[in-house]
């Protein structure tokens, strides 16, 4: 509850801000601080210390998966804002009403996290995504940005229907006629014709939200043409959160019909993975490559819902952590360049040394290259997929889909290495010793999951 009331009051305060502060300097570190608020309320919950008793009749449920799992978003949003917050400064003139909007997204993202019931889950997506709509076209000046942002709207608002028509029948096919997902759960061994229709329904319109395939259409153009800063956003915390919200809902509301639905399950994973790897090779913007491979991304986390056990809980904080630092840490350098394409990145060793090697680290980190945390993490979900003993072609396809991905990744790290620099590309970038810092301290988090993966998931025991 503290991280729910306090991103929205902060957001609020934000908000108001736009009128009181001076420079635009001020909006991000009130940013940096709110967060750090929420961050250590958050973390005070965690160990039994809530500052607000708020009685929700049940609707939302905070435990320790939940509560972790916001610590993980938090640290990943101060990583974001320390990064980039001067490059939201320059996507135009509404700096403060930016952040507002971000930490309106947390506020959905830690509904999300915690909603015990159909109706919150319909209202922390709602609160998550509308204000992801205006960020993408916060850029004015930009005909990709206003398209994207209309695309998004509409597609958003597309799936936020099939999602309450899955919820309404749902509650119609309940014999309890309740909203709560653990009575939905309650004695249902077998899909009744109502859950089985609102069930797919459901499934679809959380696949549209975490963008797996066939309902993906949306994510390339939206994470391209939104100005790139935001993209990292909503490529991480926002992608994470609906994953988690996937995982909560199916888990507990239709974990005992698992093997009536883990097939459909099954042909998304395949159809994501194939067709967000296959398409990325093609790319020649960065920008747009990295926007093709979430969707590789999204079809290894489908593995967490696939499989549904303990080994896929921890696989799932895994990957959201490892995904979302190696994200947030490839799109910071990315936004401070002037050239996204990969021939932008020619001889960029050469120009930027400490910079060069930290992207390195990342991109291999998305690729899952040992010793890294993206390498754990998908070695988690593929075993968890192995536990459950069903489909294991789906676990030799993903391996395939793992190598391809090592073609697009590793293009880059060419070019950062095994190429001669572009004059007049990229040359100078702005940025200080504290943004190298940063990259080295995100860097360092993504080697050290990588090695000790214990560190992150075994407070899912506390």
């Amino acid at each position: 509850m503290n991280a729910i009331i306090i991103t929205a009051l902060w957001g609020v305060v934000m908000m108001f801000g736009g009128v009181f502060f001076k420079k635009r300097t001020t909006a991000n570190y009130w940013a940096i601080a709110g967060i750090l608020i929420v961050l250590v309320a958050n973390i005070l919950e965690f160990f039994g210390h809530p500052f607000f008793n708020v009685d929700s009749r049940g609707m939302l449920r905070f435990d320790s998966l939940g509560l972790h799992f916001n610590t993980i978003i938090f640290i990943c949003t101060l990583l974001f804002f320390l990064l980039n917050g001067r490059d939201v400064e320059k996507v135009g003139p509404h700096v403060s009403e930016y952040f507002s909007l971000m930490f309106f997204v947390l506020c959905g993202a830690s509904i999300l996290t915690s909603f015990n019931t159909l109706l919150l889950l319909f209202l922390g997506i709602e609160i998550l995504s509308i204000p992801l709509y205006i960020l993408t076209g916060s850029d004015k000046r930009n005909l990709k940005g206003n398209e994207a942002s209309l695309k998004y709207l509409l597609m958003g608002a597309f799936s936020t229907g099939i999602l309450l028509m899955g919820i309404a029948l749902i509650y119609g096919g309940n014999s309890l006629g309740s909203f709560y997902i653990d009575s939905i759960n309650l004695g249902q061994g077998h899909l009744l014709p109502l859950i089985a229709a609102g069930l797919v329904l459901l499934l679809v319109g959380m696949s549209f939200k975490v963008s797996a395939v066939p309902f993906h259409f949306w994510a390339p153009d939206v994470y391209d043409g939104a100005p790139a800063v935001f993209s990292s956003f909503m490529m991480t915390i926002v992608k994470i959160a609906a994953f988690f919200a996937f995982f909560r809902l199916f888990q507990n509301s239709f974990g005992t019909m698992h093997h009536e639905w883990q097939t459909l399950i099954a042909i998304i994973t395949a159809a994501t993975l194939l067709l967000g790897n296959i398409t990325a090779v093609f790319q020649r913007s960065v920008k747009r490559m990295l926007a093709y491979s979430s969707l590789s991304h999204a079809g290894f986390l489908m593995f967490v819902l696939f499989a549904l056990n303990d080994t896929a809980r921890e696989g799932l904080l895994l990957y959201a952590a490892a995904y979302s630092l190696a994200t947030i840490g490839i799109f910071a350098i990315i936004v401070k360049m002037n050239d996204y394409s990969i021939e932008g990145f020619n001889g960029f060793g050469k120009r930027q040394p400490l910079i060069a090697f930290t992207a390195v680290i990342f991109l291999l980190s998305l690729t899952g290259i040992p010793l890294t945390a993206g390498f754990t993490a998908k070695f988690y979900v593929l075993m968890a997929a192995i536990k459950d003993g069903h489909q294991l072609w789906l676990v030799i396809l993903a391996v395939v889909c793992a190598a391809i991905g090592a073609i697009y990744y590793f293009r880059v790290i060419q070019a950062i290495y095994f190429k001669d620099p572009v004059e007049g590309v990229n040359e100078q970038l702005n940025v200080t010793a504290g943004f190298k810092w940063l990259l080295i301290i995100t860097a360092a988090l993504i080697i050290l999951l990588g090695i000790l993966p214990g560190l992150l998931i075994d407070w899912i025991y506390y």
